[in-house]
């Protein structure tokens, strides 16, 4: 089969033939109908740069062409979404259908070879069927709404609450559509850059730009209050300190975004307004069957996050201009 692999530098994919993936027991291989580039698969092109031959990819979703052994209930032919954590199957996290807190857990597009090709292997169980009103576009979103889900299904809020996030990068609007959905009266997003704000007011938020405005302010203007419940999807420095100054007394801070380098905040601050900070990673099974279910039921549409579509031949030259300050919010790739 044809893969992008990592490489050890600029350009950061190269296509490359690989050996067709087998279905190992409780596996299916999928022929890949498309696949999300994720900002996590750019953070380890470069991290991992001194492991090169990695194929990435883990937002996906395909049809069943083959079967391993002990696999019941697909068939050949079946549209697949594929579940990209697996673990020991054993410890309390997995039998709490909590994989992402395995110590042994894996990542397809990591740990295990990802989407960025023709075929990918994944574990049945680990599996979803894709319903047939869903394109596969749609099928290969379902990750990262699942990811923005799972944030809200561990944010405590009033029915009708307001919501601010913070960043309108692809999670933050998954959280902003998901919001909205979920009953928000009103969703503000503050981003500083403006086709991300553009996007935000399509999708039917309120877009706060927080290097010309109060964003606190801003968001009493269009909601009559100060935020209490603040989804922070942004993962940089400072952030966290910025969300617990616009934040009201007895708000809650959900904090998505990943930051990796050492931060600070004055916990005074959020002492004073007794906040709550919740930190969230990846999801559970149930926010993939919920994403699909909303998705069927024509109650989610995230088409307009998708700004780019690419063959596995223009990916290369696409990922690495993704590594670059863009236009694009989610780019999906065709294998």
């Amino acid at each position: 089969m044809r893969a992008a692999v990592s490489t050890a530098g600029e350009p950061w994919l190269a296509v490359e033939e690989l050996p067709d993936p087998s279905p190992a027991p409780g596996d299916l291989v999928l022929r890949v109908e498309a696949c999300g580039v994720c900002g996590s698969d750019l953070h380890m092109a470069h991290s991992l740069k001194e492991h090169p031959g990695i194929v990435f990819g883990h937002e996906f979703c395909g049809t069943v062409v083959a079967l391993g052994a002990d696999v019941a209930g697909y068939r050949e032919g079946d549209r697949v979404v594929g579940y990209p954590l697996s673990g020991c199957g054993h410890c309390p996290a997995c039998l709490a259908n909590a994989v992402a807190k395995c110590r042994r857990v894996k990542l397809i597009g990591a740990q295990r070879p990802g989407a960025y090709a023709e075929y990918v292997a994944v574990g049945a169980a680990q599996s979803f069927l894709l319903p047939d009103a869903l394109t596969p576009e749609l099928g290969a979103l379902v990750e990262p709404l699942a990811v923005a889900h799972h944030a809200l299904e561990r944010t405590p809020r009033e029915p009708g609450e307001s919501v601010l996030v913070l960043g309108a990068g692809p999670v933050g609007l998954a959280v902003a559509l998901w919001a909205q959905v979920l009953g928000a009266s009103q969703v503000v997003v503050s981003d500083p850059v403006a086709h991300r704000r553009e996007l935000a007011a399509t999708i039917g938020a309120t877009a706060v730009d927080p290097t010309e405005q109060d964003v606190a302010a801003a968001f009493a203007d269009a909601t009559g209050g100060r935020p209490r419940v603040v989804v922070e999807c942004v993962g940089r420095l400072r952030v966290i300190q910025h969300a617990v100054q616009v934040a009201a007394t007895d708000a809650h801070l959900t904090l998505v975004g990943a930051c990796t380098a050492p931060d600070t905040f004055l916990p005074v601050v959020a002492t004073s307004k007794e906040l709550t900070l919740q930190f969230v990673v990846y999801y559970r099974p149930r926010d993939f069957a919920q994403t699909l279910d909303f998705l069927t039921a024509g109650r989610l549409d995230p088409r307009p996050l998708v700004t780019g579509q690419v063959s596995l031949d223009e990916l290369p030259s696409r990922f690495t201009q993704l590594m670059a300050p863009n236009d694009d919010c989610k780019v999906l790739v065709h294998p």
